[in-house]
Parts: structure tokens; sequence; C-alpha cells
């Protein structure tokens, strides 16, 4: 039994989480808050907000064990598509009702493993107005607890050049059991649960950010 899908590297997959866990440092301003709620061992099914391409190089490293995030198929191509697969990550058709990734994913989280998902699908605002329903059928299927993660400030707002070492804050809430019952019925209700749990935890650090100053300022830096 493996944390990690047949064919990875356990050695670069873990080279791979230093390089990402320290690459943003010199560009970003970080504050991490909650990493100690993430469970070290056991099935988990880590779900987090998206608004850039950032998200998940930087969740990658500073989670403290090893995870397989759902990429989208078109990273699979060339040395980029060659390294995700050595690191153990699983690609994924959006749009198309395969689930071939997703079982893949079940049989990680049944041997204990931890599997990344971002519900919103798509890059967006983040505030997780709407989900997809793989998250809770990973859930049903596996008996994964969810730990839900909001991620502020990688994304440039409208309007701003480039910023100074902008601040990224990254916090963890609580994990929760989600009951998901079976049928269709019970895939959208506990979909919705899930969305509004995320959704909550990107509020809480939003509000968080905005009483310690963490949010954009008015005036931007060049480079």
């Amino acid at each position: 039994m493996s944390d990690l899908p047949a064919g990875a590297h356990e050695g670069l997959h873990d080279l791979a989480r230093v390089i990402a866990r320290w690459t943003f440092r010199p560009a970003f301003n970080i504050i991490v808050r909650g990493r100690d709620r993430v469970p070290r061992t056991g099935p988990v099914v880590l779900v987090a907000n998206h608004t850039s391409m950032v998200e998940p190089q930087l969740l990658f490293g500073l989670l403290p064990r090893r995870s397989v995030f759902l990429v989208k198929k078109e990273m699979f191509h060339g040395p980029i598509g060659k390294g995700l697969e050595l690191i153990g990550q699983l690609p994924v058709q959006r749009g198309e009702p395969d689930r071939t990734p997703l079982l893949h994913a079940v049989r990680l989280l049944r041997s204990g493993g931890l599997v990344a998902v971002f519900p919103e699908g798509t890059r967006g605002t983040g505030e997780v107005r709407t989900a997809h329903q793989g998250a809770a059928w990973l859930v049903r299927s596996s008996g994964a607890i969810v730990q839900p993660v909001a991620v502020r400030g990688t994304q440039r707002p409208d309007g701003m050049r480039r910023r100074f070492r902008p601040a990224v804050d990254v916090s963890f809430g609580e994990p929760f059991v989600l009951d998901v019952p079976r049928g269709r019925a019970g895939l959208v209700d506990a979909t919705e649960r899930l969305r509004v749990r995320l959704a909550d935890t990107v509020a809480e650090l939003d509000s968080w950010r905005a009483t310690h100053g963490r949010t954009e300022r008015t005036k931007d830096v060049r480079q």
C-alpha cells in the first residue's frame, strides 16, 4: 500500500516538496496558520479555493505530509508532464465524465493517502461560490475526512502592477467528517455542505487579513 500512485518516485516527490516549500519565500511574504490541524496519517481529502496557478505548488510544499493533487490533463505534456508523473500527481480532464483518475485517487485514499482537490474546478475569485461533486464523491467512496484550506494573496488584483513581496496567507481549517448519503441527491447535498465549509474558511481568512493589515495596499510597488 502506498500514499503515491504507481510509477511515482518517493525520493523525487519528497525533493519536490522541499523545493516547493522554499521557492515562493523570496517572492511572497507568507504566513501559514493551522498547519498542525492537518492529520498526519489516514485518508484525507484536502479542499482548497483557487485563484491562481500558485496555490497548488504552494500547498504541495507547505503540507506536512505527502500529497497527490488532481491536475488538469493539459499540464501532462513534455518534461513538465513527466515531472508531474514522477512526483505522483494525477491528470484529470475537466468537463469530461472520466472517473479513471478519481478511481486512482480512491485507491490512494483507501491506502491512507492525502488527495488534494480544488472544488471550484477552475481559477476564479476564490470565494467558492460553486463546487463540483468530485470531492464529495471521493469522500463517499473512501471514508476520508475533509481538510479545508484557504489561500489568499496569490492573485494580483485587477488594475495593479507587479507587486513586491505581496502578503500571502494560508489558513488550514478544522478537518471534519462529511456524511455523503447514497444517490445523486445525497452527493449534491454533501457537495453544498462541503462548499459552505470551505467558503467559511476563506471568509474567516479574509477577516483575519483585514484585521492584521494583510490586504492589498492602495499603492503598489514596481519591480
